[in-house]
């Protein structure tokens, strides 16, 4: 199939109104499956600040968070997975946001969610959003077990940049070879994405990005409340 047009959305405050590595981590420490509850509690928080102040890497943030899928078997963290998407992701999952993914699946566009959380994670919230491809940060995986490390280039940042096109270089395509290409995003981390596409979307965002987008005249929407300005 020859698609005209690319969609890309990140996951975390874009489509969904949390985040869904901090839930997943949430989820595991409330129920002692991450350590002492008060130790991993704190930890996630920590992380979550300074993610928001930009001081924050892919690799500072996979010691913690695939640490967490290091420390039980996958049939063990699949079973809990379910329970997670059932109890926080799916009541999460706003109207809004399905119909914008929808859209673009009817229009015939080529979709993939890009985020820089693990692909353990957000592998079942993309299939539940019905969008087909996943560009993720991928956990190692060796002998039937996550290690606890990153596999090849986190999806972060420039790397989603990287990521994408090297996904598109295996479907023999480029960026260029759209007659549009959107991308849907809330944070300042995803600039270098935002700059590439043909229809840069702040979505939901935050302060930061909210500045450049009024600075570069990008349309600004909101999934969760009311239309902020849209100019799609």
């Amino acid at each position: 199939m020859t698609y005209k047009r690319l969609a890309l959305f990140d996951l975390d405050h874009t489509l969904l109104p949390l985040d869904s590595d901090y839930q997943w981590a949430q989820y595991l420490a409330k129920s002692g499956r991450a350590g002492d509850p008060e130790v991993a509690l704190r930890r996630n928080e920590e992380l979550m600040e300074r993610y928001n102040a930009g001081d924050l890497t892919a690799e500072q943030a996979a010691e913690f968070m695939l640490g967490l899928l290091a420390a039980h078997p996958p049939h063990l963290l699949a079973a809990w997975h379910e329970d997670f998407m059932q109890r926080v992701i799916r009541p999460a999952m706003t109207e809004q946001a399905v119909e914008l993914v929808r859209k673009h699946l009817a229009a015939g566009d080529l979709c993939a969610v890009v985020t820089a959380t693990n692909s353990f994670v957000t592998a079942p919230i993309a299939r539940a959003f019905g969008v087909p491809h996943l560009i993720a940060t991928d956990p190692e995986y060796v002998a039937g077990r996550y290690t606890g490390k990153i596999a090849g280039t986190p999806s972060f940042k420039h790397g989603k940049v990287i990521r994408v096109n090297d996904w598109l270089t295996g479907l023999d395509r480029h960026l260029v070879d759209f007659e549009k290409s959107f991308f849907y995003s809330d944070s300042l981390n995803d600039l270098p994405l935002l700059e590439v596409v043909t229809h840069p979307i702040v979505t939901n965002p935050s302060e930061s990005l909210l500045r450049v987008a009024r600075d570069r005249d990008w349309p600004v929407i909101n999934l969760f409340n009311q239309v902020v300005d849209q100019k799609t």
